[in-house]
């Protein structure tokens, strides 16, 4: 009997032990290592480093696939003017469709629900890279250049992977901005997610990267919560539009965001989570070292500390930028206010427009037969040229038209808004 009493009694102990080890920690009860990194690595980073962070693995980057394509959704935390990142996006899409043929979507943030007939013709093939810059607006909408972002929608394309529009509609967000949701129109209600302002990791976030711009008051801490809210919410309904939808029900989805929206899983993940419970995965990029002509615009930001790892997998690369251009114009200009064409307002010195004899003022009207009637024809005329090419501008001078050959030399450092 006494044996028994005693193993009655271990019991006991050990059962008060496991209960007393899953509590909650009380308020104030120093934290066992550092939650964002509970197993920090014992080298410092590297490029090529991949790292699942709850458990501090260092995996490959097709053992990190083989997890990551078991999930329905799989986010990527993209830096924009990153081509590391975009690579990433790019591969970690060829690897669910490798996974999955037929069975895969691509959802991305640069893209507001209005643009999705554009993007549906886009997929069937139906439109080339140059009348999609133009139906989708794109340098009106996003304002990065389409290079980051080709190679992405070029394979999807190929595949026919559907690409899902995710964002809120820019009158809406400026609407947010200003003004608290109550006072909003009921047109403006209407196109409202289920919007929780309660999250409050979320708030701690905006509020920091606030925190060091004085000319900021709470009125404008409380509209970008909102607009934040909504970008998030957004684009959470959206994905969980697709997944349960007729087209989307028997698919996998890629969403691919600014890291902001997915880091720490707050923004995106966890308001798709509560609409759509479903098995989903996250990808983050850590930049180890610049490698870009350019110096990077940096926030100068201290985040609050947050309870969870930033992303299942963290990949480090590099801060790269785009390739220079080849080849640039040499002018500055502005559309024809009654749509002619082109107005040239600068000629850059030693250009190649200088040396072909362009002259501020001079309207320009076409190249190689290809008429210009907005910003963009020129723009993407341009990009198409390579050294050594040669172009025949025809324009109109003091009311005199003439054609012009352009021969394209290496050009200067570009600059924004000159081809």
């Amino acid at each position: 009997m006494l044996l028994i009493a005693r193993l009655a009694q271990c019991a006991a102990v050990l059962s008060l032990l496991t209960m007393t080890a899953c509590s909650t920690p009380r308020a104030g009860k120093p934290v066992l290592g550092d939650p964002e990194n509970p197993y920090p690595m014992q080298k410092a980073a590297e490029i090529g480093d991949i790292i699942h962070l709850p458990t501090g693995t260092l995996v490959t980057p097709q053992q990190m696939f083989d997890v990551v394509t078991d999930a329905r959704v799989v986010y990527v935390g993209e830096t924009h003017d990153n081509p590391a990142a975009h690579r990433l996006e790019l591969d970690t899409l060829k690897a669910m469709e490798q996974r999955y043929p037929g069975k895969v979507a691509l959802g991305m943030e640069m893209f507001v629900r209005s643009q999705q007939p554009v993007l549906d013709r886009w997929v069937a093939g139906e439109l080339d890279e140059k009348a999609f810059l133009k139906a989708s607006r794109w340098y009106d909408n996003w304002k990065m250049d389409f290079a980051y972002y080709r190679d992405l929608l070029l394979y999807a394309r190929e595949k026919r992977i559907p690409v899902v529009a995710l964002n809120a509609e820019k009158e809406l967000v400026q609407a947010v901005r200003m003004k608290p949701l109550e006072e909003l129109t009921p047109e403006q209600k209407a196109q409202l997610p289920q919007m929780d302002l309660s999250d409050p990791y979320q708030r701690a976030q905006t509020e920091s990267i606030f925190s060091g711009h004085n000319s900021h008051g709470k009125m404008a801490i409380e509209g970008f919560i909102r607009a934040q809210t909504l970008w998030d919410e957004t684009m959470a309904e959206s994905a969980v539009r697709y997944l349960t939808s007729a087209s989307g029900k028997d698919r996998r989805l890629l969403v691919v965001a600014g890291g902001n929206h997915v880091g720490y899983g707050f923004g995106i993940p966890r308001r798709a989570f509560r609409r759509l419970p479903a098995s989903y995965a996250t990808i983050g990029g850590h930049e180890v070292v610049v490698r870009r002509a350019e110096k990077p615009v940096m926030m100068d930001v201290e985040t609050p500390d947050f309870p969870t790892v930033s992303f299942d997998f963290l990949v480090n690369y590099a801060y790269e930028g785009l390739p220079a251009p080849g080849v640039l114009l040499g002018v500055m200009f502005e559309p024809d206010p009654k749509g002619r064409g082109l107005v040239v307002n600068t000629v850059v010195p030693d250009s190649n427009a200088s040396r072909a004899g362009v002259q501020k003022g001079d309207l320009l009207l076409a190249m190689d037969n290809e008429p210009l009637k907005e910003s963009l024809d020129l723009v993407y005329a341009v990009k198409q040229k390579h050294v050594g090419d040669k172009s025949t501008l025809k324009l109109e001078r003091k009311g005199e038209v003439m054609d012009i050959e352009v021969v394209f030399k290496i050009g200067e450092a570009p600059k924004h808004g000159k081809p």
